[in-house]
Formats: structure tokens, sequence, C-alpha cells
């Protein structure tokens, strides 16, 4: 399988692994760290070091109860670092759901946009149908960043429901002029959803992949890590590594991570033992 983007034909034979830079004064495990242009492009030169396949940038935080920055705001926040990240000879990946900011990246050369909101703003599948190449990654949110933990509910079961969503956003984007081979998927774990809802996810992972599109997975530093273990967030590297593998394991073909050598490091002996390909 591969995953088309503005400058790359991604060969997802061997697992990817996607760094997170978020350039925002409030993520939840990272956020104003990287929150000054110069420290979030030195932080994707380092990510890179790292060995990062691709780098995924963003300027909203998207964790509980998070305020959401204006587009001026957002704008400022991510275009330097875009327009840096866009020389350094890997895919880059703007996170945002606003089409403004998603035109503006892909006009810099951003390879792929990725929505939590799955193109559903007025305008943003639009934005994305024009581009005649770029890659895009639809993910599962139930409700939104302020209210979507507050007694995650589903009627029915989870895997089915996330599944179907997506059968459906997958279907409205290639009705709207995206081809297939751009679009990956994402379940949103810990969007919208309790721990049981997010381990059930990881466990029948197989069933998402029968949609037919590239899996990209978010387990990195999340609180259903931190509830199982014990461990705060700044604590969750093993935890968090463990669960990129599992995700690989059952099948995934990108992994979205904030601890890259970690988790290169790890595929690496996965690869040396014959338990991957690539």
């Amino acid at each position: 399988m591969h995953w088309q983007t503005s400058r790359f034909l991604i060969d997802l034979r061997r697992p990817q692994v996607m760094g997170i830079v978020n350039a925002t004064p409030d993520s939840f495990s990272d956020g104003g760290r990287h929150a000054d242009a110069d420290a979030a492009m030195a932080h994707c030169d380092q990510l890179l070091r790292e060995g990062a396949d691709l780098l995924d940038i963003g300027g909203e935080s998207t964790r509980p109860g998070a305020r959401q920055p204006d587009l001026a705001e957002e704008l400022a926040r991510v275009l330097p670092v875009l327009r840096h990240a866009v020389t350094l000879g890997v895919p880059v990946s703007v996170d945002t759901s606003r089409p403004e900011v998603m035109a503006a990246a892909l006009e810099l050369g951003v390879d792929i946009v990725n929505d939590v909101r799955a193109l559903s703003r007025p305008g943003a599948l639009a934005a994305v149908a024009a581009h005649p190449s770029c890659g895009v990654c639809l993910m599962h949110m139930q409700g939104e960043p302020g209210s979507m933990q507050r007694s995650p509910h589903y009627d029915g079961d989870v895997v089915e429901v996330v599944a179907g969503w997506l059968r459906q956003r997958l279907q409205l984007a290639q009705a709207a002029g995206i081809a297939a081979p751009r679009i990956a998927l994402d379940p949103g774990i810990g969007f919208g959803k309790t721990p049981a809802h997010n381990w059930a996810l990881l466990q029948r992972q197989a069933e998402l992949l029968t949609l037919g599109r590239p899996l990209l997975l978010g387990w990195s530093r999340k609180s259903t890590l931190g509830e199982l273990t014990s461990r705060p967030v700044g604590e969750r590297l093993v935890p968090s590594v463990a669960a990129a593998l599992a995700c690989v394991q059952r099948g995934g073909h990108i992994v979205r991570v904030h601890d890259v050598a970690a988790t290169v490091d790890a595929l690496k002996v996965w690869r040396a033992a014959g338990l991957l390909a690539g």
C-alpha cells in the first residue's frame, strides 16, 4: 500500500513514524516547549535526526478543554514552521481543521492535511479536493475538544460506529474528487472515547483495515496509557512505544508519536527479530 501526497508517494510496506511538532502554548504533553517558531523549527530538525519519516505540525491544541486560537493566531504559529519544514526532504503534514490554513499550507508545498474534524468544516473538503495530489488524513472525533471527554457514549459497538463513520467520510471525500490513494484514516484514540473504547479500537484494529485505506494511529502519551500505568504524562514513553508497536503489529501503517527516537529504535529491534517486514 502507498499514500499519495503532494511531493511524495509514501511506501507503507514499512511502518512510518510521524513526529509531532506542537507549535502551541497549551498542548497536553509538551505545550509551550515549541510555541516559539525558532524552537519549533529546531524540533523539526531534531525529530529528523532521530529518524522521523514524516513531520506533523499543528497550531491548535486539541486536548480536552483547550481554547481554540483564532485564524490569525493559528497562521502565525504554523506558517513559519511549515516554510522551514518543507525544505527538509520529508513529507510534511499540517494538523488543522481550518480551510484557510489548509490552503496557505498547501501553497507552501505541504504534503498532507491532517484534520481531526475529517474535513467537516465548511470549505475544508473543497480546499483539499482542489489540490491535485495532496494527502489527507480523516480522523474520527465525537464532539469537539472542549467537551468530547465529558462522559463519551456510543449507541452501539464503538468499533462498528467508528468504522461506519470513517467509511462515510471516505466516500464523501472521494465523491468530492479526492482519489482514494490520497486518503488515510485515523480512529481518533482519545477523541470522545473512554479507555475501554480506545482499547477496543486497538484490539479490533483489523476491522478498520477492511476500509482499505492506510491507518494512522496516535496513542502517544494519551491519558488511557496514564490510567493503565498510573504514570503522569511526562513518564509515558515506555507505554507509548508499546502501544505504537501493538498498532503496527495489528497492521497500522503510520504511528504519530512524540518520542521518535525510542519508537524508531523499537521498530528496528522488531524488524531485526523478524516481527516486521520492510
